[in-house]
């Protein structure tokens, strides 16, 4: 079990009532939600909802809920929106058009609150009557694409924003794995872990957000960035790593970033100097 605060469980719980459709089948005889919030492993979650099992997703920024079927998935949820009311609410989540970008959310089963990641992509079959040309994913700790059989860092990173983990992951991470937070935060647009992963001046902080929400993907190179993964300097790392970047405006480009992670003390954590960052992205 982790933590939560008693107050978003049940603002959590108004939502969910307030939003969804309770099926019949399911309602006779609910116990109250535990407001406890569990952060399941991809090997548990699997049992809690097995194939065909009905239950609701709270989209964590938006407070947005839909009901969704599970229908597959072996490494990790193949789910559906259940009518084509819930794919509408699904499509307000995403601004009205459907993407690959990953999303903390809430899955309300039964009386269990369980935190996960979706993305809002159709794909694949879809079986319904819904409006949703196939299905999307939701991943949990541990579970992994069909694919690559590999875990999905930045689905890995929204179940701990889901599960309120998130700010801890960052207050214990190294200059590497703060890279990689800023790296998720910056190709899914999340402003949250962006703001966790960026130290920024006031007068850069809606500069760099703009600059920011330009990006469609930011890749650096895997094999310059590995390099920096022990680096075990006191309280300052420069690290020079090649990054392709597509933007909306102007394309594909490549360069190097001088990425600044910095700490003010041995004992506080680390981040990466937003200003510094701006004035490279700009």
């Amino acid at each position: 079990m982790k933590r939560i605060q008693y107050i978003m469980g049940c603002s959590l719980l108004f939502l969910f009532i307030g939003n969804q459709q309770v099926m019949a089948d399911e309602v006779e005889h609910h116990s109250p939600i535990s407001f406890e919030l569990q952060m399941l492993s991809w090997e548990d979650a699997k049992e809690v909802i097995p194939n065909k099992k009905i239950f609701t997703v709270i989209d964590m920024e938006t407070g947005l809920a839909f009901n969704v079927q599970r229908r597959a998935g072996s490494q990790h949820a193949d789910v559906q929106p259940l009518t084509k009311k819930d794919t509408k609410i699904m499509k307000k989540v995403y601004n009205g058009e459907w993407s690959w970008k990953r999303r903390a959310a809430i899955l309300i089963v039964g009386d269990q609150m369980i935190a996960g990641s979706m993305h809002g992509m159709p794909h694949g079959a879809g079986a319904l009557e819904n409006n949703f040309p196939g299905h999307f994913c939701i991943h949990f700790p541990g579970s992994t694409t069909h694919k690559s059989r590999h875990t999905d860092r930045a689905h890995q990173f929204m179940v701990l924003k889901a599960a309120g983990e998130i700010e801890e992951y960052a207050n214990m991470a190294t200059p590497y794995q703060m890279i990689q937070l800023l790296n998720v935060a910056i190709n899914q647009e999340d402003v949250t872990l962006v703001k966790l992963a960026v130290s920024t001046p006031s007068k850069y902080e809606k500069k760099l957000h703009k600059v920011i929400k330009n990006i469609d993907a930011f890749l650096p190179n895997k094999n310059q960035l590995e390099k920096f993964e022990e680096a075990n300097e006191l309280v300052f790392v420069e690290m020079p790593i090649k990054v392709k970047i597509h933007t909306k405006t102007k394309g594909i480009k490549q360069k190097t970033i001088r990425f600044i992670v910095r700490r003010d003390s041995l004992n506080s954590r680390w981040i990466v100097d937003g200003e510094s960052l701006y004035k490279q992205l700009k």
